[in-house]
């Protein structure tokens, strides 16, 4: 992954998470009709979340797309650092801030319904967002796309990574060998003035392909 090793506590702390949940995808009967359909899956995943400056909103569409959930509404669910972490020098660059200014880092696992669609380091500027977001984003649990919508942001793309693609693959098994994490993307969030006020990386999760079908 070029520049990752920059990232490397935090992407560290994601593998973690990612060990940490369950995988549901595995259950997909291993036939090249699956694997054709994952991957037709994993290419729509890609333009979905290509097409779609917010994280959010893009796995909104693909939980409603694919009926993942009778509310297709995606929440965040916090997770707690182990101990507050040094921001990442190449974040303070992109983002364009002094070694002195805050930056704040949030992480969570976006879910919708019961599957975890992702799991995602925010770093953020707070002194670049209005006080009511910092708050919102400080003492809830709601998604940092739906916190900072009213910005009318936009993602510059700085990286984007297909982590797993079923061709060509291992030998066939009984069951689809789906790895936790399937895509990986990181960007900078500008505000609708050009400012950068954000820089995630998501990870994307084998529960994404959780509509495929199942013995």
């Amino acid at each position: 992954m070029k520049g990752g090793y920059r990232f490397g506590p935090g992407l560290a702390v994601v593998v973690l998470l990612m060990a940490a949940i369950p995988a549901c995808a595995a259950s997909v009967p291993d036939t090249p009709l699956n694997r054709a359909r994952a991957q037709m899956a994993v290419q729509e995943l890609e333009i979905t979340l290509r097409t779609h400056p917010s994280a959010t909103r893009a796995l909104e569409d693909w939980c409603a797309t694919h009926h993942m959930a009778d509310r297709p509404v995606v929440t965040a669910r916090k997770m707690t650092l182990a101990r507050p972490d040094d921001v990442p020098p190449a974040v303070r660059a992109d983002l364009g801030v002094s070694a002195a200014q805050p930056v704040r880092h949030r992480q969570v696992r976006l879910v919708c319904g019961t599957h975890v669609l992702s799991v995602a380091d925010n770093w953020y500027v707070p002194d670049r967002l209005p006080a009511e977001m910092n708050a919102m984003l400080e003492r809830t649990d709601a998604s940092f796309g739906h916190v900072v919508a009213p910005l009318h942001f936009s993602r510059i793309r700085l990286e984007f990574v297909r982590l797993w693609s079923p061709w060509p693959g291992a030998a066939p098994a009984r069951l689809l060998a789906v790895p936790a994490a399937i895509i990986r993307q990181r960007g900078v969030l500008r505000d609708e003035h050009g400012q950068p006020f954000s820089e995630v990386v998501e990870t994307y999760t084998d529960q994404a392909l959780d509509f495929l079908p199942a013995p």
